[in-house]
């Protein structure tokens, strides 16, 4: 018997929905934010709404496809801000890049040994739930420790979504960041220059995709972007409609992992998720402030480099607050690779093994 057409379709049927009332509801937020003038608002609102549905229980997400062709289109709208000047500027970043590092760490452990003492976690979940970024080794590797993974993912993602809604805010309210909602953006590029990026983007993002480098997709199309207009082989951005649909884009997927999350786990992990937020901001600033004292980095700049949140989330936040996208790039891949690399040893030392955790 040959199956039923009807019901062979019904699951594409509905994944397909579930994409577009994604969509419809990232952008309904986007629009909703950017209308009443939010800095950051394209990306906070379409967060913002796609959680909020995802907690009332609808089934948000993108799918892959979709979701690459978004972080490339940021990679690409971050690379075409890239001067000749910011490059030259590259060599300035070393000092910060390894402050950067020591203020990973320290914050790593002030989270950790605030989680142990005040909520009671073991030192494996503790560790991984303050190391900031780079979420998905961070899962993988509470998984095979057989850690905490439900609150491991409230802390990291509770921290994402914070920083993604405060950071715009607190650097508009101290009139850090230039005004109107969006920075000024040069002309858009024609269509000869456009296919011309595109398909140096796709290349970069591939190679970088083979040798496993970290967020290939984003950081693969901001190369190649950067190249391109850093060398001043190239002049113009992105059309505006790519330009808004790739901030509404990243907002909808930061929204749809914590929606992912059901509200009952999020409740019992809040505290927590607070806690730690406040020790590794409050130990952050530390050093934002003693560079800002050594240094003569602008201060929005250097906060929104420093702040523990996810590469794509604080990249995307760079493009709309008039902020050096090299600087931030530098720091948060720079944080990436220390968090993936020196984790696993973190873990390994002070953490427990997962003979401990079964007894």
């Amino acid at each position: 018997m040959s199956p039923n057409p009807a019901l062979t379709g019904t699951p594409l049927r509905s994944k397909t929905l579930n994409v577009l009332e994604t969509i419809a509801i990232g952008v309904a937020g986007g629009a909703l934010s950017y209308w009443v003038q939010l800095p950051g608002g394209l990306i906070t609102g379409a967060m913002v709404a796609v959680a909020a549905a995802g907690l009332a229980g609808r089934n948000m997400g993108l799918p892959p496809p979709l979701s690459h062709i978004v972080l490339m289109a940021l990679g690409v709208s971050l690379g075409s801000m890239v001067s000749p000047a910011m490059i030259h500027n590259l060599g300035s970043y070393p000092v910060t890049i390894g402050l950067l590092a020591l203020a990973t760490f320290c914050a790593t452990f002030g989270s950790a040994i605030y989680l142990q003492r005040i909520h009671g976690w073991d030192r494996t979940s503790a560790l991984l739930a303050g190391s900031p970024g780079a979420l998905s080794q961070i899962i993988m590797l509470a998984t095979e420790r057989k850690a905490d993974v439900p609150g491991i993912a409230v802390v990291q993602i509770m921290r994402v979504i914070i920083l993604t809604s405060a950071v715009p805010l607190l650097l508009a309210m101290t009139g850090m960041t230039a005004g109107g909602p969006l920075p000024v953006r040069g002309p858009e590029a024609t269509p000869l220059v456009l296919a011309a990026i595109a398909a140096v983007a796709v290349g970069a993002s591939l190679l970088l995709r083979l040798i496993n480098f970290p967020a290939s997709w984003m950081f693969g199309a901001m190369l190649g972007s950067s190249v391109l207009h850093g060398s001043g082989l190239v002049e113009g951005t992105l059309p505006e409609w790519a330009y808004l649909s790739a901030l509404v884009g990243i907002g909808t997927l930061i929204g749809s992992r914590f929606g992912a999350i059901k509200l009952r786990t999020i409740l019992s992990y809040l505290a927590a998720a607070l806690g730690s937020f406040a020790v590794a901001i409050a130990i952050s600033s530390v050093f934002v402030v003693a560079i800002l004292l050594t240094t003569p980095v602008r201060v929005a700049d250097l906060v929104v480099a420093f702040a523990p949140g996810a590469m794509d989330a604080m990249m995307a936040l760079a493009l709309t607050l008039h902020i050096d996208p090299v600087f931030v790039g530098a720091h948060h891949l720079s944080r990436f690779v220390y968090v993936s690399i020196v984790t696993p040893g973190i873990v390994h030392w002070f953490g427990r093994s997962p003979d401990d955790l079964d007894d």
